[in-house]
């Protein structure tokens, strides 16, 4: 049943997040969300990043490699919120310009890049929060969290 719970909640969470990008595309919303909105787009696409990942997960755990296990709950219902953190943040690093998406300006330029990101960020929350960390070492002195440290060891390992 457990299995049957994180799928609804899931899918439930997609629709919920696709009907505010819907949303978002209205004419007529508060001047206060059409200042915002692509923060809000970030977020919403970083959080399906999240919820793709977590429905891939059930696909595989629960069928392809027979290994459900529910330690793995609390994973599944938080992931796609923190992959929506993510999507924003993504945002707060590109408009801020520690994160660039193309060495030249271009007139005809859309958000597209910004959603693309907030989606991979969603997606990969691992290797973003690592890119994010290395950001901060390069131009703060800021040094990478223990767990960070750990994967980067282990990934040299390998």
């Amino acid at each position: 049943m457990t299995k049957g719970l994180v799928i609804v909640f899931l899918l439930a969470l997609t629709s919920s997040l696709t009907y505010g990008l819907i949303t978002l595309q209205l004419d007529g919303l508060p001047q206060w969300i059409q200042a915002n909105k692509l923060i809000m787009q970030c977020v919403l696409v970083g959080g399906l990043g999240g919820t793709v990942y977590c429905l891939r997960g059930v696909y595989l755990n629960a069928s392809v490699r027979k290994q459900w296990d529910n330690a793995w709950l609390p994973w599944y219902f938080s992931r796609p919120f923190v992959s929506a953190t993510c999507g924003g943040i993504s945002y707060l690093f590109l408009k801020a310009g520690l994160l660039v998406l193309e060495s030249s300006t271009k007139q005809d330029a859309t958000d597209l890049g910004f959603l693309v990101l907030a989606f991979i960020a969603g997606l990969n929350v691992d290797k973003f929060i690592s890119k994010v960390e290395d950001i901060a070492q390069a131009t703060y002195g800021i040094e990478k969290s223990r767990t960070a440290k750990e994967s980067d060891q282990t990934s040299n390992e390998k």
